[in-house]
């Protein structure tokens, strides 16, 4: 059988008899040998996706296997090198579809591209096209008695960066603000997606002067600051989306909102993990981000199921 008319199960690896467990195992293994960041290809990334959303809702699964028993399941399974989505939502966005070949490469500043295409008649939309297009998503959330307006200025201040200097030249980022974390009761305040790249970000407000980070602790005037402690959401956020390059950033924000304060010295960070979590300024946080989601594979794309469960909390 050609690889671009593979079942979802052949797709995956698993027999039709095959359990949830099962499933998600496979998808794993299957995701991270599929994607881009590891040698793999765009394409059967994406096909690797649609293999476990559909087959891990019972609903979708049952509905496919009846397509598949009849010979019909190989239409939502693109071929190779054909690339597939929406321009941004507009109103004649259900008649616009981008098909690019996989060697032209797609730049952060090109128009979104969304995967799957809203437009496709075998795709159930989780989220709705005008959802999708939206750049910001949610408020800093007022938690707590004590210190929630200190908080909420803060978190204001990072949308306000975020949205000022990486939205506007990553067409295809989408920040959603006030998610609970998955590893405990905490929140996260922001996270940044675009194309197969997630950022998950904290902040702090501190007086200005010279901090010391070496990717474990922050120094200032020889005493430690503890920062938000953002490596193990971002360990159990990559074990959810395996799928996804995921990091963690924590920028610190001066009491006058000069970006460049306070000043911090970056050292000992090539002892540091692969998802360590970065100290920065505003100024920095800018860069880095942008940095960051730009050079991640096909930028400008919006995977609208990774974006429909971190609207809904990812629970």
């Amino acid at each position: 059988m050609a690889e671009g008319s593979s079942s979802h199960y052949q797709v995956l690896r698993v027999s039709v008899t095959a359990t949830d467990k099962e499933i998600k195992v496979a998808y794993r293994k299957a995701a991270r040998k599929a994607h881009p960041d590891h040698g793999g290809e765009a394409e059967m990334f994406r096909r690797v996706t649609l293999a476990y959303e559909t087959l891990i809702d019972p609903q979708r699964r049952a509905e496919y296997d009846r397509k598949y028993a009849s010979g019909a399941s190989s239409r939502s399974q693109p071929g190779p090198g054909d690339y597939t989505g929406t321009a941004t939502p507009g109103p004649s966005a259900t008649s616009n579809i981008r098909r690019r070949p996989q060697t032209q490469r797609n730049t952060a500043g090109d128009p979104p591209v969304y995967v799957p295409a809203f437009d496709d008649p075998l795709e159930v939309p989780l989220i709705s096209a005008g959802e999708a297009a939206q750049q910001v998503h949610g408020l800093p959330r007022k938690r707590g008695i004590f210190g929630a307006e200190a908080r909420i200025q803060r978190e204001m201040r990072t949308v306000q960066l975020i949205s000022r200097q990486v939205l506007t030249s990553i067409p295809a980022a989408r920040l959603i603000n006030g998610l609970r974390s998955p590893s405990d009761n905490n929140h996260i305040d922001h996270a940044v997606l675009s194309g197969y790249r997630l950022a998950l970000v904290g902040s702090m407000l501190l007086p200005k002067g010279a901090y010391a980070w070496d990717g474990h602790s922050l120094r200032h005037g020889g005493r430690s600051v503890a920062p938000p402690q953002l490596a193990h959401i971002v360990r159990h956020m990559q074990d959810i989306f395996p799928e996804l390059n995921v990091t963690g950033w924590v920028v610190l924000h001066s009491p006058d909102g000069n970006l460049h304060e306070p000043v911090i010295d970056q050292y000992g960070k090539g002892q540091s993990s692969h998802n360590a979590v970065e100290v920065v300024n505003g100024a920095g946080l800018a860069r880095g981000l942008k940095q960051f989601l730009s050079s991640g594979p096909a930028p400008n794309t919006v995977v609208v199921p990774v974006l429909a469960r971190l609207l809904r909390g990812m629970h």
